[in-house]
């Protein structure tokens, strides 16, 4: 039986689930055998053969009830081509329908329709199978007569399921007694509404609407009563009734005669279904069919106005019944491609698009649902409809515009649906919002105001001034929006126009109407107040934004070429030219009306010029300016004349170069002064202006001199220059606020109970932090005065005041009293609000002078980016390390804090240090450079935070970049080859480097100080990666310092230090970099001193009882296989016999520490590395013997696990025998104690060797540390080391054990005692390092052995005739 194949039970059915697993699982999934099938006569005879069917196809009907969506259709098509390939009326055929109608009624929910869709599809693809017999079998399969009571629901479902299958077959239409006998068993199931609710009734009405007519006309009397009552019953008899008012009308008139729907006594029933059937689909939030169908049947006998009156507005909506509310919304979106434009209007003026405004202003809370998405998708799909129907587009987008909430419209400003909407219909709507704008026409609206507004606002606070400024805040940024939105197709005439508008009425008024000005004749009902002009200004320069940065093929151009605001400053002309008809807000004086002239002056020349880049950006800023002339006259004037000197300058240099300069000395250069202006462009609050200016310093930052620099550089550390911070007056954001609550309030509305919580909250808090700072601020001198006050109203008793009881203050005293209480108390309430107040304002600067120093951050980027090459990029690393050293010491989280450092490190970090292009220019700052370098690294030592030391140490690493890309003279460099001719060459750098100006005889000291410091001091900032940057980048410099980390890795410092030394050495010494910049014989010293060191250090190894001399030895060992690894690539002979010592001697240590159980968490690491040294040298790590002989004894005392294991394994008879005797093997086991646990006995022969390669080893976790398992199998055979506890070997190994102790007839042996017995003597001592059996000096004994490690895995030992073929070849060289 196949694993999991029995119906789970759901939660929701606790009966059925258990009766139906039983068929399923006895008629398909338990195989009989043929006796058994012949003993019960329960079981078909051909059961037997239905099981020989294959795996796959069983797993088929398994796959279909899967909740996937894409298994179930992939087992389903798989099953129609299995059966398919069947031959017809197949075994597999009667029992894939038979599984399916089955799975019909199935325990699982999701299964049932599952079965369904295959059964569908089954009989769709085998048209001969007739559908009758199919409604038969599920008839008698789930009979609703004979199933139990707890069977009921699965065989209510399994009849539904089952007509659905039909149905979805698209067979049932067609074949008219099936379609009667569903009918007829639906009508059945229609009467268990308990189990199946209007399920039935729904399929019934599906099927008939499919059905053709004729047939429909059959069946119609049959389903539906001729009764009105019972039409109006319920929604599913409602449906059914209009389906055939829809297709059978005749018919349907002759049995219930002329019937009218939409009479005064059916409007309450109508009412009463609508409900029932939006409460049935509340979760789904859909529209039902059945209050479609009404509306089209409305439509259809020119009723619609009644039915939405009696019907929408004075029966879903009489009650506030919120389903019934979303069936009426729902109901109008599916509506508006049915309506004509008069019935538009007349449902977008009634009582439900105001219950629908009240709705978006109130839903305000994340959870609380909101149907302004969905009527959203309905109003865009019914403007997309009807592209060629302007009218009516325009219509409804002012009728949903005209929804307000006391005069402020409920749609966003941001409304996008307006992209839908067809060129026509756009300018029409602009129009429109261009009148209401002028000419408010309140009565026009559908305005509202809320329950909440209405208990909580006086009603002198709806006065019409303010719907009027609340309509026309939301119609002019409206207006905005519209040009803002890329999706929207605008004409260039519309653009213009809107900004126009928005320019005229933000700076002008109109004196005398003119044709020439159409803008002039425009009149207000309403005139315009100073907050409205200050919105309409403040959309004005977002639209401006909008045009200048909106376009990306063509920016802020138009049609010939010029960009908007050329455009708007031509107008401006205009209007100022025309002072008889319109006339500015505020007027011109002589100098400014100047300044104007001579602005348009200079754009004529700047025409002529407008190929060049830089031109093109002093043209816009020019113009930018030009139109803030309006804005501001005063500053916007001086800036100007400055920016036309400027422009002269920069654009008359190079035809004056060649001249005499003519200007005074006490003139600044025009750069300074244009950066100046940019300065203070940034301080403004405008986007825009940073745009500009970002722009126009990228073209001019070529000609940057070092006091222009400066004076960007003075904002960042406005403490080094107090006395010039003056110059820039940092703006407040406030400003662009109208701007911003407009959106806020045009989303939100203005509910203000929602509000009143929030207020009165803050109002609470604010009150206990008066409490806290009142409570902080009682200084000394305060109780003086107040001790003082009470002394002179004697309201102060003294020692013996308990005596005097009939000495009280009198009235008058009392009064005198409280007066001066109550100045006294008043003045400290001031002198707190005051503190507060400069509190604030300090807090305010700071917040707008970090705003500033961010924003002129773009210029140092622009810097940086595009004159990365400029030496003046030199003087940036100071004073951005500064800013960055003084963010990361500050304690404040504020985000302007955080974003001045992120910005700033951003830039320092990506911008300067790590961009493919610097300064390759050093010139006469070679020796400032230097003494930079030197700071720059002591101020990298002197921090307390490594990640400041980290910029200051890059900023150094950029420096000796420039040093080493800049070249010298050749002046100077023949001088230096004179001075340094008589000076050792060795030191000096070669290649690339020799003409750099970069002196390693000067810079090595500096770092050599720093490398000092961070290997000995305690706390130093100082890190690895700082000295590993330095020393891949600068492998000379390496070469140099390299002397120092070697002489700490053994020096008398803390292990800390050591450890540091060593990690240096191990990712320094394998870089090819390093290695080219020394000779053969220097490598091999160098390697030399750090072999003699890690040999030094190692003496000590396994005494770390400290978490940092562990990490020490750990470093050490890994330094020591890093050597290992270089001897070997470079094929180096080196001397280890030292080493090999040392680390044979520490063996002992290791394994008594292993013994004891004294091992930390890094012993298995500290171990691995050994035996990986060990391995360098030759010695394989032993195996562990003692747990692969306790092995067979724990497996004898536990017969219970032999039973199971013996199962599959050989007999014992078919086992070998084992050779040695059981005497034999405990006198090992004896034995191996006193034994080295290091070493690892030779084998005798190649048999025994496989043989204990076959055998399972199990190891003790203590031993298995240090001994660990064999080594891996390398190209060269390898016999193990030889432990003092081996057996006596033949003369003729004896004989090369006494010539191999000769050659090492120095170095004791270290497993050895003098207590040993004379059998032990004889024995095959352990070699020391220096011997091999390739290198021909093996042989000679009085020479000094070395060990070569050209070969990945040497060997000390090599069998004895190998070793003679390699003596003979030694001796022919």
């Amino acid at each position: 039986m196949r694993p999991g194949l029995t119906w789970k039970r759901p939660p929701s059915e606790p009966t059925c689930s258990t009766s139906m697993a039983e068929p399923v699982s006895m008629e398909v999934t338990e195989p009989v055998a043929p006796g058994e099938a012949q003993k019960s006569g329960a079981r078909p005879a051909d059961r037997h053969g239905l099981l020989k069917h294959s795996r796959e196809f069983l797993d088929f009907f398994w796959d279909i009830a899967k909740p996937q969506q894409e298994t179930r259709l992939e087992a389903t098509e798989k099953l129609l081509e299995y059966l398919r390939a069947k031959p017809k009326g197949s075994s597999e055929m009667k029992y894939a329908l038979k599984r399916l109608i089955t799975g019909l009624g199935g325990g699982r929910e999701a299964a049932r329709p599952c079965y369904s869709l295959a059964l569908a599809q089954l009989l769709q693809s085998f048209e001969d199978i007739p559908l009758g017999s199919i409604l038969q079998q599920i008839q008698e399969k789930h009979d609703l007569q004979k199933v139990k009571k707890g069977m009921m629901r699965p065989a209510l479902f399994g009849n539904l399921f089952g007509v659905l299958a039909l149905f979805q077959s698209g067979r049932l239409v067609k074949d008219s007694e099936a379609l009667m006998k569903s009918v007829k068993l639906l009508q059945a199931l229609g009467q268990h509404y308990n189990h199946l609710q209007e399920q039935p009734q729904k399929a019934l009405v599906d099927i008939l609407s499919q059905v053709p007519e004729t047939m429909l006309q059959e069946i119609l009397p049959k389903v539906l009563k001729p009764d009105l009552n019972s039409v109006l019953g319920s929604p599913e008899h409602l449906e059914l009734f209009l389906l055939a008012q829809q297709k059978v009308p005749k018919k349907l008139e002759k049995m219930m005669g002329p019937v009218n729907l939409f009479s005064d006594e059916n409007i309450p029933r109508l009412v009463t279904v609508l409900k029932t059937v939006a409460n049935s689909v509340k979760k789904e939030r859909k529209l039902p069919t059945v209050a479609l169908d009404l509306l089209r049947l409305a439509l259809q006998e020119d009723k619609f106005p009644w039915f939405w009156k009696e019907v929408v507005e004075q029966g879903l909506l009489k009650k506030q019944f919120w389903p019934a509310s979303y069936l009426c919304f729902r109901l109008l979106g599916a509506a508006l491609p049915l309506l004509s434009k008069e019935q538009l209007q007349l449902v977008m003026q009634g009582d439900l698009i105001r219950h629908y405004g009240e709705h978006m202003v109130i839903a305000k809370l994340p959870k609380q649902f909101k149907f302004a998405p969905e009527m959203n998708e309905y109003v865009g799909a019914f403007l997309e409809g009807c592209q060629d129907d302007p009218e009516r587009q325009l219509a409804l987008v002012v009728a949903f515009t005209s929804i307000t909430n006391q005069g402020l419209p409920v749609v966003p400003t941001f409304w996008r649906v307006v992209q839908f909407l067809s060129p026509t219909a756009l300018k029409g709507y602009v129009a429109w919002l261009r009148d209401m704008f002028l000419q408010p026409d309140l009565d026009s609206l559908v305005d509202f105001s809320t329950n909440n507004q209405k208990k909580t606002q006086d009603a002198s606070f709806h006065g019409p001034e303010r719907a009027v400024f609340r309509l026309r805040k939301w119609i002019i940024l409206r207006l905005v929006s519209i040009v803002d939105n890329l999706h929207v197709e605008k004409e260039e005439a519309l653009i213009e126009e809107v900004a126009r508008f928005c320019f005229f009425h933000s700076f002008f008024e109109t004196k005398k109407p003119t044709s020439q000005i159409p803008e002039s004749e425009q009149h207000f009902a309403f005139p315009l107040d100073g907050r409205t002009r200050e919105v309409v200004c403040s959309a004005f320069f977002s639209l401006l934004q909008t045009l200048s940065t909106q376009f990306r093929l063509a920016p802020e151009q138009t049609a010939d070429g010029r960009p908007w605001t050329y455009h708007l400053v031509q107008f401006a002309d205009v209007l100022l030219n025309h002072g008889r008809n319109v006339a500015p807000l505020t007027a011109f004086t002589t100098q400014q009306r100047q300044a104007w002239d001579r602005m348009l002056k200079t754009l004529k020349e700047l025409d002529t010029l407008s190929s060049e880049a830089k031109a093109t950006a002093f043209q816009h800023l020019l113009l930018l300016v030009g139109i803030h002339l309006f804005k501001s006259p005063a500053e916007s004037c001086d800036l100007l004349g400055d920016i036309q000197t400027c422009i002269k300058k920069s654009l008359g240099e190079k035809t004056r170069r060649t001249r005499s300069k003519a200007t005074s000395p006490q003139e600044p250069p025009w750069v300074e002064v244009l950066v100046e202006i940019l300065l203070s462009l940034l301080a403004q609050p405008s986007h825009l202006m940073r745009q500009v200016a970002r722009s126009v310093f990228g073209h001019v930052c070529s000609h940057l001199t070092l006091r222009a620099l400066q004076l960007i550089l003075d904002v960042l550390n406005p403490e080094e220059s107090q006395d010039e911070d003056d110059n820039v007056v940092v703006t407040d954001d406030s400003e662009e606020q109208p701007l911003g609550e407009a959106e806020d309030k045009s989303s939100d509305g203005e509910d203000s109970k929602g509000n009143k919580g929030s207020e009165s909250e803050e109002e609470s808090g604010e009150e206990d932090s008066d409490e806290e700072d009142r409570d902080g601020d009682v200084d000394q001198g305060f109780r003086e005065q107040l001790m003082a006050v009470l002394r002179a109203g004697k309201a102060l008793g003294g020692a013996d005041s308990e005596d005097d009881d009939e000495e009280e203050l009198g009235d008058e005293a009392m009064m005198a009293l409280d007066k001066s209480l109550a100045s006294l108390f008043a003045e400290q309430k001031l002198r707190i609000q005051a503190r507060k107040d400069e509190k604030n304002k300090l807090q305010k600067e700071k917040a707008l002078r970090l705003d500033f120093q961010i924003r002129v951050l773009d210029l140092i980027e622009v810097l940086v980016t595009k004159q990365p090459e400029n030496p003046l990029v030199l003087e940036l690393l100071e004073p951005l390390l500064l800013v960055i050293r003084r963010s990361m010491r500050s304690s404040s989280s504020a985000k302007q804090e955080q974003d001045l450092l992120h910005k700033t490190a951003r830039i320092f970090t990506h911008h300067l240090c790590r961009s493919r292009h610097y300064c390759r220019t050093a010139g006469d700052r070679v020796e400032t450079l230097y003494t930079r370098l030197e700071q720059l690294v002591q101020q990298a030592g002197q921090q307390a935070d490594s990640s400041v030391a980290l910029y200051h140490f890059n900023a150094s690493l950029y420096l000796l970049r420039v040093l080493r890309g800049s070249t010298i003279d050749k002046s100077t460099r023949k001088a230096q080859k004179k001075e340094k001719a008589s000076k050792d060459t060795s030191s000096q750098p070669q290649g690339p480097e020799a003409a750099s100006c970069l002196d390693l005889s000067l810079v090595t000291p500096i770092y050599s100080s720093a490398l000092s410091s961070f290997l000995t001091k305690r706390n130093s900032p100082l890190t690895v990666p700082m000295f590993l940057s330095l020393f891949s980048r600068h492998p000379m410099l390496c070469k140099n310092l390299l002397p120092i980390v070697v002489e700490h890795v053994t020096s008398h410092t803390r292990p800390r230090h050591q450890v540091q030394a060593c990690l240096l050495l191990q990712k320094t010494l394998p870089t090819r970099e390093l290695r080219v910049c020394f000779k053969d014989p220097e490598w091999k010293q160098l390697l030399g001193q750090t072999l003699e060191k890690v040999t030094e250090t190692l003496r000590t190894l396994g005494e770390a009882e400290t978490k940092s001399g562990h990490q020490k030895e750990l470093a050490a060992l890994e330094l020591l296989n890093t050597l290992f690894r270089n001897f070997h690539h470079e094929k180096l002979t080196m001397d280890l016999t030292a080493v090999l010592g040392v680390l044979q001697s520490q063996q002992p240590r290791l394994q008594q520490q292993l013994q004891q159980g004294e091992h930390s968490a890094g012993s298995s690491r500290l171990h691995d590395l050994y035996w990986q040294a060990m391995k360098f040298l030759g010695v394989q790590r032993p195996k562990s013997e003692k747990d692969t002989k306790e092995a067979p004894q724990t497996t004898q005392q536990s017969p219970i696990s032999m039973k199971r294991k013996k199962k599959g394994f050989l007999p014992e008879t078919k086992k070998r025998k084992k050779r040695k005797p059981e005497a034999t093997m405990q006198e090992e086991a004896a034995a191996k104690p006193e034994a080295a646990s290091g070493d690892q006995p030779p084998s005798a022969s190649k048999k025994k060797k496989k043989k204990k390669k076959k055998i399972k080893k199990t190891k003790s976790p203590a031993q298995s540390q240090l001994n660990g398992t064999p080594a891996a199998k390398s190209p060269t055979p390898e016999p193990p080391a030889v432990s003092p506890s081996t057996p006596a070997k033949t003369p003729k190994a004896q004989k090369k054990s006494q010539k191999l102790s000769q050659v090492n007839e120095a170095t004791p042996l270290p497993c050895q005692s003098p207590e040993e017995p004379a059998a032990k003597k004889r024995q095959k001592k352990l070699p020391q390092k220096g011997v091999s059996g390739k290198s021909p000096q093996s042989a000679l004994p009085r020479k000094k052995a070395r060990l070569s490690l050209a070969s990945r895995s040497p060997s000390l030992l090599q069998s004895g005739a190998k070793k003679k073929v390699q003596l003979r070849k030694a001796k022919k060289l």
